[in-house]
């Protein structure tokens, strides 16, 4: 019954548009042709029928439209879009737009009503909602020679207008306001660059790194090489303690800008975070050294367990042997974590072979620097049931020894000897390093 009723009233105010003979449509109006795709479902009559009703409104013809609307379905994809453009001839606007409301709502893939609300809203100076319902229009058709040009000049305008609002406010002090003038901005250009930076800068001030990330993204991957986009963009990874990507950000950035003095800094610091150096020659050479020395395995433990030993909070050794060394700041860095013994007359001495005894101690100091991190290693062999027959229990490296062979890192030889005076190649020191390595892995 209401349906009816509301029915009835469209019919009455359409029938007193009628008594006028010719109402021309706007010059500005614009009525879109029907949608073939639409039309194409039609009999050729109902066809026939409905081109009709289009021409007389595309003329203005009122009285002839509201005659042949009253005989359509309510049904039809054309009649609320059609009843709304009669309206909308006739200067009824409120009325206008809710028949193509309900026309957009009943055939959204449909452009006749979204066009016809665009230019409702429009028309009365309600810029949002013209917008929304323009790039309605271009989701269905993004080249529409009417709808593009006006989506188009309104998303300049109003971008335009949502930064320079978001600027002012944030010169007030008013971040709040700032940031969702930023955000209107994105709502109506996604791919603004100006708009992504600034709210990143103002989720960073306020520790929200990851809401900075999120604007940053798109930023970074649009522009790469922009030098405002990479600084801020390493400077929150590494606030985030992403040292990792963060190096890449500022070697990137040091590339493009080799005189840019404060991300040259930041790169050094990044780098000494990470624990990565310089290697020389040498230190490719250990894995084919027969007889590996202790400034060997001070690289390799500093280089392959950087990462673990980065924040060492004991003073660095006094040494006075290693200035010629080419491991000297892998020395300092393995002697200040205590996996590696200084000398009582403050030598290291960076050449002395090392034994396999001495490389159980330095390898049961590492794994115990690796519990206090809290990594968890799981003896296979209960230490009371092994017995080697050629290290006594009073001998310095007993315990060491058989801790080792406990986690099964290293092993016996065939005569159930340990040989712990013998030395090791640079292979074997480097697969004991990295066997332990996998188990914190």
């Amino acid at each position: 019954m209401v349906k009816k009723t509301a029915i009835l009233i469209i019919f009455i105010s359409l029938a007193l548009w009628s008594c006028a003979t010719y109402q021309p449509p706007s010059p500005t109006m614009y009525i879109e042709s029907l949608p073939p795709s639409k039309v194409s479902e039609l009999t050729l009559d109902e066809r026939i029928f409905v081109e009709e009703i289009w021409r007389n409104l595309q003329k203005g013809d009122i009285k002839k439209a509201y005659n042949q609307l009253s005989k359509m379905s309510p049904g039809s994809p054309f009649y609320h879009a059609g009843i709304g453009y009669a309206y909308f001839i006739g200067g009824d606007l409120a009325s206008a737009e809710q028949s193509f409301k309900t026309s957009t709502e009943n055939f959204p893939d449909m452009l006749i009503g979204h066009l016809g609300l665009a230019q409702i809203y429009l028309q009365t100076g309600r810029e949002d909602p013209a917008f929304n319902s323009l790039r309605e229009v271009l989701k269905i058709d993004p080249y529409h020679p009417w709808a593009k040009p006006r989506y188009d000049d309104l998303k300049t305008r109003m971008t335009e207008q949502a930064i320079s609002q978001g600027k002012a406010l944030l010169v007030q002090g008013d971040t709040e306001g700032s940031r969702t003038a930023y955000l209107k901005a994105l709502h109506y250009s996604p791919e603004s660059m100006e708009s992504h930076l600034a709210l990143a800068q103002i989720y960073r001030n306020e520790g929200k790194l990851e809401n900075a990330l999120i604007h940053l993204n798109p930023a970074y991957s649009k522009e790469p090489d922009n030098p405002q986009v990479l600084n801020l963009y390493g400077e929150i990874l590494f606030q985030q303690k992403n040292y990792k990507e963060s190096l890449n950000v500022y070697e990137r950035l040091t590339e493009i800008e080799p005189d840019n003095r404060e991300a040259r800094q930041k790169l050094e610091t990044i780098k000494n975070r990470l624990g990565i150096f310089e290697l020389p020659s040498q230190y490719d050479a250990i894995q084919t050294t027969d007889a590996v020395t202790r400034e060997d395995i001070a690289a390799l433990i500093g280089v392959k367990f950087k990462q673990f030993l980065e924040e060492s909070s004991n003073r660095p050794q006094i040494l006075v042997d290693i200035s010629t060394s080419w491991a000297s700041k892998f020395i300092l860095m393995v002697t200040s974590a205590g996996l590696l013994d200084v000398f009582p007359n403050h030598t290291f001495q960076p050449k002395k072979v090392l034994s396999r005894a001495e490389m159980a101690e330095i390898l049961s100091r590492l794994i115990s620097h690796l519990e206090r991190k809290g990594f968890r290693f799981i003896q296979t062999i209960p230490p009371e049931k092994i017995e080697i027959s050629d290290v006594p229990q009073d001998n310095y490296y007993h315990e060491p020894i058989i801790r080792m062979i406990s986690y099964d890192i290293m092993g016996f030889y065939p005569d159930r000897t340990f040989r712990p005076d013998l030395s090791l190649s640079g292979q074997e020191s480097l697969s004991l390093l990295d066997l332990i390595l996998a188990l914190v892995g």
